[in-house]
């Protein structure tokens, strides 16, 4: 099983923190790897949303879709793959920080690799470590900017 953690602190309020990561529309400006994010359910992002999303990992073309299991606007969401290559689960936490200028945005991957990325198993968690933290920074660049 891989569990991946990764956190960063980002100077702009939670609230525009959370709705800019938490928009899958938003999610090839900053994520490495995902290339297209395509609504399977009508918007806004609720519980039981589908979005299919493309992207490039390991030089493979992967095609999945997340699903919402939990969503507090503002403060988590939890999507988990219907289907997919690898069966994954991704939560985004979203917390102020001593002011409400500063917001610590977190993002856990965990899933089991299946079919081709098992021979990528030992050094599956280090892989998206480095991704998951390359796409954290890119959000704080992105949103600190803007600010």
């Amino acid at each position: 099983m891989v569990d991946v953690f990764s956190e960063i602190l980002i100077n702009c309020p939670r609230e525009q923190v959370s709705e800019y990561a938490a928009n899958p529309d938003r999610a090839p400006e900053w994520y490495v790897n995902i290339k297209s994010a395509e609504w399977q359910t009508s918007k806004p992002l609720q519980v039981g949303s589908k979005i299919a999303f493309k992207a490039n990992f390991l030089g493979r073309q992967l095609a999945y879709v997340y699903e919402v299991t939990e969503f507090s606007r503002g403060h988590k969401l939890v999507m988990r793959t219907a289907n997919g290559p690898f069966p994954m689960e991704t939560t985004y936490t979203w917390d102020s920080v001593g002011s409400s200028r500063t917001t610590r945005m977190t993002l856990r991957n965990k899933g089991n690799p299946a079919g081709f990325f098992t021979l990528f198993s030992p050094f599956m968690s280090l892989m998206m470590k480095r991704a998951n933290q390359k796409d954290l920074n890119k959000v704080k660049l992105i949103l600190e900017a803007r600010s």
